[in-house]
């Protein structure tokens, strides 16, 4: 925790000598040059319990704990013919620790699996052309951890109808991962598979959202997600009812559909209800609806809070059975209880300072916001997270 702290107020000093080179008038004025649109600065603390784990065959501890810090810079700029441009550069770090990854070596009482990093950077370009009401957008990223290697791609394409009161939204992204064959120690052996294996995303994105009313807006989405390569996970484990212990088993291709219609609506000028559901199938069987409700509500000009509630039920797939319940007439199996039937509960609350002077005094750090969330599921499995939100604009 003492590297957030530093972290943070090492931020708000860039952000106080940023904040006082700033020009007082600039409201008329659209700058060729790069400017700072707005920085986040996230930390997060998450911490996690339960008694399924998938390294072990579905029994075992779960416990884990996550520090996640992301540094999120959005800059833009006009060129000479009115055109901006926005760039978005995001640098995440988490440091996580897990007792069911140490268990993939039985006999170890601490190994390297037991803690890693994850480091993900990514960087986002738009050009938006604010005459024709229309934006496109290019992006990279990337995710590195120990037995984990992505990279990703983003194309974009968003307009607005003539009224201005409805968007058309378009995007493709694209995962290219490897995956580090790291099996259980007792799987290791000649012929056994090592060094990494190929998965691959592609996803594309249509929605449309629309201004109804002066209260009420509506965003429409659908999703089509195709997933091709290994999609199992090594380390694994599936025990059958004969006591033997196999390597997860699951096909080497997935299409998933998902579905989603989320709305706002105003009530008056102090609360705002906001509200999702999705419905999600794929061709593995497994299906699922989720429903959330968010309501900010303002206390005051500079003070809001916002409690929230997801209620999510999934039906799982075909290839999942707990411990000890996967027959050799399976030709795919996985114990790991994320694709089991389960339902799931998510519910807390943020609240949002924004003084009239800044934050700490500094006049462009205009929002600091603190969020709790509890997590419990049917399964057994519980978490906490809380995170910590500061935005320099």
């Amino acid at each position: 925790m003492k590297k957030i702290v530093i972290t943070g107020w090492a931020l708000m000093s860039l952000l106080q000598l940023s904040a006082q080179n700033t020009p007082k008038d600039s409201t008329t004025y659209k700058s060729t040059k790069l400017k700072i649109e707005e920085i986040n600065l996230v930390s997060s603390l998450y911490q996690q319990e339960g008694n399924n784990s998938s390294v072990t065959g579905g029994i075992g501890t779960e416990k884990l704990t996550d520090i996640s810090n992301t540094l999120d810079v959005k800059l833009f700029k006009y060129d000479k013919t009115g055109i901006k441009h926005n760039w978005d550069i995001e640098v995440g770090i988490d440091h996580y620790s897990s007792a069911s990854s140490d268990k993939i070596d039985l006999q170890a009482n601490s190994s390297a699996s037991s803690a890693d990093n994850r480091f993900y950077p990514s960087v986002t370009y738009s050009r938006e052309n604010e005459e024709k009401a229309q934006t496109i957008s290019f992006g990279l990223s990337s995710s590195m951890e120990y037995d984990y290697q992505s990279f990703g791609g983003t194309v974009g394409f968003s307009k607005l109808t003539k009224s201005k009161n409805g968007e058309f939204i378009a995007k493709f992204q694209t995962y290219l991962d490897q995956v580090k064959m790291i099996l259980p120690i007792e799987l290791r052996g000649p012929g056994a598979p090592s060094g990494s294996e190929a998965r691959n995303t592609f996803a594309g994105s249509l929605g449309y959202s629309q201004i109804v009313n002066k209260n009420f807006q509506l965003l429409f989405l659908v999703d089509v997600v195709q997933q091709s390569g290994y999609l199992s996970l090594p380390f694994h484990r599936v025990y059958f009812t004969d006591g033997t212990v196999h390597q997860e088993n699951l096909p080497d291709s997935r299409l998933k559909l998902p579905v989603s219609v989320r709305g706002s609506y105003f009530l008056g000028d102090n609360i705002i209800l906001r509200g999702y559901y999705r419905y999600y199938t794929d061709d593995w069987k497994l299906t699922a609806h989720t429903l959330d409700l968010e309501v900010p509500v303002k206390i005051s000009p500079f003070i809001s809070v916002s409690p929230f509630y997801r209620y999510y039920s999934q039906q799982g797939t075909k290839y999942f059975k707990g411990y000890e319940e996967h027959t050799a007439a399976s030709e795919f199996f996985t114990s790991n209880y994320d694709l089991s039937t389960f339902d799931s509960q998510f519910f807390g609350a943020g609240i949002k300072f924004t003084p009239l002077k800044g934050v700490f005094g500094i006049q462009h750090l205009n929002t600091l916001e603190v969020r709790y969330g509890h997590y419990n599921r049917s399964t057994a499995l519980s978490s906490n997270i809380i995170s910590i939100n500061l935005k320099y604009k």
